[in-house]
């Protein structure tokens, strides 16, 4: 993602904490700078669940505005640069795999001692 401006410090650690939002709390598992000139700075960011427009919401809270977003993976799975937008592509049978195995599977209900 692209940010206009930098963050503060405190900012980043608000961001890795958790942001007070409307809909609750919402915090980034992983963000670090990856790069940027000028006004302009990129940062690699991780979240756990994806509400409506959280990143730019997570960021606004801290008063940075977000001027670019891309999706560069799902779970495990690495989307290729050259993905438009609108366009899909079928995972190969070991993306399936790992996509598979990072799937928690239900809790069973304890049985009571009745």
């Amino acid at each position: 993602m692209r940010v206009l401006g930098e963050p503060t410090p405190e900012a980043m650690e608000l961001l890795k904490t958790g942001v007070e939002l409307e809909d609750g709390i919402a915090r980034f598992n992983r963000i670090f700078e990856a790069g940027g000139e000028g006004a302009n700075r990129w940062y690699n960011v991780t979240l756990s669940e994806g509400r409506n427009r959280e990143v730019r919401r997570m960021f606004e809270a801290v008063g940075v505005q977000v001027s670019r977003l891309m999706r560069v993976r799902y779970g495990p799975v690495q989307l290729p640069p050259g993905l438009k937008r609108g366009l899909w592509r079928e995972l190969e049978l070991p993306e399936v795999t790992l996509l598979l195995k990072t799937l928690t599977p239900p809790k069973k209900p304890e049985k009571s001692g009745t």
